[in-house]
């Protein structure tokens, strides 16, 4: 699938943003400055960037509680995300969602899920919306090793089956439910396996490659627009982090985690780029010379934005 060169440097671009608004999410936290817990998406970038570059601003995504990473890939503004995080009232939410609850209407973003497994009902629903109205949207719901175990994700694919519902399943396995490896929780090697029990495609990606990552994401995405129904997604990845900043990770060996971080999603794009004379070194390292910028811009626009007022605590409150 030949892309255009526009597209692969705003995919390269945007996983670049996703790494250096987390590691710097990460200096924050260990300062103390960020309040609530964090889930890092280091390691994983290229997955939410494949995918949701075959989306549509119309598309909609569901998330998780490692998040950060598809809400940029989908367009999330940094400002807005960045203010957030740091609980400010200029945030997407007024500071009240924190990380693990941004959402932005006009881009799809339906919301990130504090929930294992939380997204798939509400992403089965944006996907019957879109049915019903006779769109030619799509969602696409994203969710972990641990999630594929839940009883609210094995709905969605039924229910998504079912009815054929424009949908699309992107599993990232990062191989760890909290602590938990997966060959611990599961008897299948592939969870991309499950899918044949609802009769949809179910493929298995390297995580890892981007471009392997958005084909397979695409393909998905032409036959939910088509009317075929849902797809599964495997995206075999590895975060960085623990499943939180403060998790010792005395779960996983030093050793794993290198052989991984070998295999760093970033420089193996930025590699294909310069070879095929995509861009140049020089044009690469002056886009992340831009995006720390960026990133910076949105700590300044964060640090100096209000907390949100003591009167406001009830607003936008629903129950």
């Amino acid at each position: 699938m030949a892309l255009s060169k526009k597209t692969l440097i705003q995919m390269y671009e945007t996983m670049n943003r996703i790494r250096l608004f987390e590691q710097r999410l990460q200096e924050f936290f260990a300062a103390g400055e960020i309040p609530g817990f964090v889930h890092l998406y280091l390691g994983e970038e290229a997955v939410a960037t494949g995918a949701c570059a075959a989306l549509t601003d119309a598309d909609s995504i569901t998330s998780t509680h490692r998040g950060h990473g598809h809400l940029l890939a989908k367009g999330g503004d940094l400002k807005l995300m960045m203010a957030e995080i740091f609980g400010r009232s200029t945030g997407y939410c007024k500071g009240k969602g924190g990380s693990m609850h941004i959402a932005d209407m006009d881009l799809g973003i339906l919301g990130a899920n504090g929930i294992v497994g939380g997204g798939g009902p509400l992403a089965a629903g944006a996907a019957l919306a879109a049915k019903y109205k006779k769109t030619d949207n799509v969602a696409v719901c994203f969710f972990g090793d641990g999630a594929s175990n839940q009883g609210t994700t094995q709905e969605a694919l039924n229910m998504a089956s079912a009815w054929k519902l424009p949908l699309v399943f992107v599993n990232e396995n990062n191989g760890y439910g909290i602590s938990c490896p997966q060959c611990k929780s599961m008897a299948v090697v592939d969870i991309a396996d499950r899918a044949a029990a609802y009769d949809m495609p179910g493929v298995v990606v390297d995580g890892n490659d981007v471009l392997a990552v958005h084909e397979a994401v695409t393909e998905a995405v032409k036959r939910a627009r088509k009317g075929e129904g849902p797809s599964l997604v495997e995206c075999k990845t590895y975060r960085w982090r623990g499943h939180f900043e403060g998790d010792a990770c005395t779960y996983r060996c030093t050793e794993e985690l290198e052989e991984w971080m070998a295999k760093d999603p970033i420089p193996r794009f930025e590699a294909k780029l310069v070879e095929s004379k995509t861009i140049t070194q020089k044009e690469a390292d002056k886009i992340k010379a831009r995006i720390e910028k960026d990133v910076d811009e949105a700590v300044a626009f964060a640090k100096e934005s209000p907390m949100p007022e003591t009167s406001a605590l009830m607003d936008d409150v629903y129950a």
